[in-house]
């Protein structure tokens, strides 16, 4: 497969760690990346490296330019003149990141999208942008709520006349474990049900993996995706305290259901997802796990199920497959296949 470029829109925590994970793939040149401040863009090729080091610990957010982020209680250092992105020497600063990177995307083969979801239609916003400004190339997301997947639907007939290939969902869940399913769902002529029970640990706590905490929270009784949006950082560290840094989860509404639907796996209705996230430590608090039940066509019920090595980190597990999604998008894009699609529509037809 010939050479890829790629912008990464966000350089949060997913954000970031593709750009790192791309530094171990020689097909894939990150020429983009930009935050909420700035923009930094080489078309030869972004140096990884100095961005990284540039805005580590200096991510771009709400907070007043004088204020002293921390991890674990020690100040991080600040780079630069700016804060995020604008702290590196390849940066610029603007008001404008993303109207920026669409401008310089007509050589650009792929974005990544690694942005907030806690606005539903952000992502299809953004999308409306690209399809406005005729790049045609992949686009492709990590996003976690179902409801999103009908906003890129509604908007597939632009992204056919754009051609542009949309991969939606495209992380660990859903993503990688919607893979999985698919692949398990195989064996059955018909799924009675898919269980998906993840476990993931994050030593670096809240600070840094602010949308993806987040984001999970608004998952808990009492909370929805527009208070989570509201609540200010000592207000989420708060519920951190309260389950000891150790949250479960249950019945969340994560993407796997719609796109293992749209993929013919089984309905929406039969899939659950749930979880427990450890804020505190890297070990995973429980073994991650798709579990599918169904019937073989000599009349047999079984269970498949398919674990992940409880050392792999969640960074590996969304950012891996994302860039694997991406190269097969790029591949699509560039054989005329433009549109919406979902993991599991991306493997074996069920």
């Amino acid at each position: 497969m010939n050479d890829v470029t790629v912008a990464v829109l966000g350089t949060g925590g997913i954000g970031r760690r593709a750009l790192e994970l791309s530094t171990h793939k020689e097909w894939l040149t990150p020429v983009a990346a930009c935050d909420r401040h700035g923009i930094a863009v080489d078309h030869e090729g972004l140096d990884v490296a100095e961005l990284l080091a540039a805005t580590e610990g200096n991510i771009a957010s709400g907070d007043e330019p004088g204020d002293v982020e921390t991890d674990g209680g020690a100040a991080v250092k600040r780079s630069g003149a700016g804060k995020g992105v604008a702290a590196s020497t390849q940066a610029d600063s603007t008001e404008t990141p993303i109207d920026d990177v669409i401008e310089k995307s007509d050589t650009i083969d792929a974005v990544l999208v690694a942005l907030p979801n806690l606005e539903h239609d952000f992502i299809p916003r953004v999308t409306d942008r690209f399809v406005d400004a005729d790049y045609e190339g992949v686009l492709i997301d990590v996003l976690k709520r179902s409801r999103v997947i009908g906003m890129l639907d509604e908007r597939e007939d632009r992204l056919v006349d754009s051609g542009i290939t949309f991969v939606c969902g495209a992380g660990a869940t859903p993503g990688f474990l919607t893979g999985a399913a698919a692949l398990a769902a195989q064996s059955f002529v018909d799924v009675e049900s898919v269980d998906i029970r993840w476990g993931v640990g994050l030593r670096s706590g809240y600070e840094d993996n602010r949308g993806t905490v987040r984001e999970d929270i608004a998952h808990l009784d009492g909370y929805d995706i527009e208070t989570a949006r509201e609540m200010t950082d000592a207000e989420i560290e708060d519920v951190i305290d309260e389950h000891d840094g150790v949250i479960e989860f249950t019945d969340m509404e994560h993407a796997d259901d719609v796109l293992l639907e749209r993929a013919g796996i089984c309905d929406a209705d039969d899939v659950s997802v749930g979880g427990i996230l450890d804020v505190r430590n890297d070990e995973k608090p429980t073994t991650t796990t798709v579990t599918v039940t169904g019937s073989t066509f000599d009349g047999e019920r079984a269970t498949n199920t398919f674990q992940l090595g409880d050392e792999t980190s969640m960074a590996a597990n969304v950012n891996g497959p994302a860039i694997g999604y991406l190269k097969t998008g790029v591949r699509s894009n560039r054989n005329g296949v433009y549109g919406v699609f979902g993991p599991a529509e991306l493997l074996p037809g069920f």
